[in-house]
């Protein structure tokens, strides 16, 4: 069937180191194929989880807290740190800006944190409608959106 193969046993002995040298080539390249694959699944399993909520930091003396971002969000810049839930909370509420791109002032997991309005150290109850006007406790009023940046939450005093 395979008599195209010299006929001295000069040359098959050469094909057959040949062969085995390729082999072990081949067989090398496999086991360290299949050691890479390993690394990479164990390195899928052991990463650590994404953290529910991340605050993004600015520059300067202390890092004060920029924007809030819900973990995993593309936007959020390198200067970070996890957050738990209810320091997002109170970020959120005192005044710090929420991501414009991953909302997390709007999300299913922070319907909670949209309920009531941090202003001037009073807790108000918060109605998103834009243009809402709340009584504050001192005489004054707060005015949710309207104006510049409407319905972004911030407190606007009237």
């Amino acid at each position: 069937m395979f008599d195209n193969l010299p006929p001295d046993l000069a040359r098959l002995l050469t094909l057959r180191v040949w062969h085995a040298m390729w082999l072990q080539r081949i067989d090398t390249k496999i086991a360290a194929l299949r050691e890479r694959n390993a690394e990479q699944e164990q390195g899928r399993n052991n990463r650590p989880q994404e953290p529910d909520w991340i605050v993004e930091l600015g520059i300067g003396n202390g890092r004060p807290p920029i924007e809030v971002h819900v973990g995993g969000c593309y936007a959020a810049g390198r200067r970070r740190r996890p957050v738990p839930r209810d320091e997002a909370r109170r970020l959120l509420t005192s005044g710090v800006r929420a991501c414009t791109h991953c909302k997390p002032s709007t999300g299913v997991k922070t319907k909670a944190l949209v309920h009531f309005l941090w202003c001037d150290h009073t807790l108000l109850p918060l109605d998103l409608s834009a243009g809402r006007v709340f009584d504050h406790p001192y005489g004054r009023a707060c005015l949710v959106g309207g104006g510049a940046g409407a319905g972004d939450g911030i407190p606007r005093e009237r």
